[in-house]
């Protein structure tokens, strides 16, 4: 008799854990500490632990300079070293600095072609400590390479980041399925006028972006206009903008790999 107690406590057990392990875990996130767009994400924020792709918009989806501050300012208020991935050597170190992301902290590696970019990528997700690993790629990350670097990010609890570059804007490769969990598009915007009564002069305020969520798991896509990470790596929404609409529609376009 007891040893059917015992077998049937035994058998509640295992559905339990079963049960347990069939749940989804809950995903830490890093809030952008903008309301529109933490209140638009699933988990409040970027999902840590996950893999991302960011691209620049426009001219600068090849040199990738505003989505490389992007990912620096999100790095910034993480913990912990990073590891940079390049596939050329044309990073200009002094601006990730600018957005809270120093020198100090990073760990860069030249790896010279996509393949190996996507190693030195996966390898590095193997190491808890860090507080993030960054890829360059210029061509094509396939389906079964973005699950690989999404694994071993959930895995190890790490966030990665593709930072997506090419030669042109409507580049078909970069509008191909992947695992990530979000994919992001910043563009450059002019700065507003320093001067009202000359609207044609330039400004000299804080920079503008705007931030296309093309894709996100669980999520819509959407667009803000939002000031560019500052030197503590947070994004602000600029004060002509404050009381109105920080956050454009959602816009229902075919996302890629949604």
């Amino acid at each position: 008799m007891e040893q059917g107690h015992t077998t049937a406590a035994c058998l509640a057990a295992l559905r339990a854990s079963i049960a347990h392990a069939g749940r989804p875990a809950k995903t830490a996130a890093l809030p952008f500490a903008v309301g529109a767009v933490d209140c638009h994400l699933p988990g409040g924020g970027l999902a840590l632990g996950a893999l991302h792709e960011v691209a620049g918009g426009g001219p600068d989806v090849e040199h990738g300079a505003a989505a490389m501050l992007r990912i620096g300012g999100v790095l910034a208020r993480l913990p912990g070293q990073v590891l940079w991935v390049l596939e050329r050597p044309d990073l200009f170190a002094p601006a990730l600095d600018a957005v809270g992301l120093h020198a100090d902290r990073v760990i860069y590696a030249e790896a010279g072609k996509a393949a190996t970019v996507l190693l030195s990528m996966e390898e590095g997700l193997r190491h808890v400590g860090l507080a993030g690993v960054v890829g360059e790629l210029s061509g094509r990350l396939t389906l079964t390479a973005s699950r690989r670097l999404q694994l071993a990010a959930e895995q190890s609890g790490v966030t990665c980041f593709a930072l997506r570059r090419s030669r042109r804007y409507d580049d078909a490769v970069l509008s191909e399925p992947t695992a990530a969990v979000t994919r992001w598009r910043v563009t450059a915007q002019s700065a507003p006028p320093l001067l009202t009564r000359s609207p044609e002069t330039p400004g000299l305020a804080r920079p503008r972006w705007r931030l296309d969520l093309v894709r996100c798991r669980g999520g819509e896509p959407a667009s803000w206009i939002v000031e560019a990470s500052d030197a503590t790596g947070h994004l602000a929404v600029p004060a002509d903008l404050a009381d109105g609409p920080a956050a454009a529609p959602p816009e229902r376009r075919r996302a890629a790999g949604g």
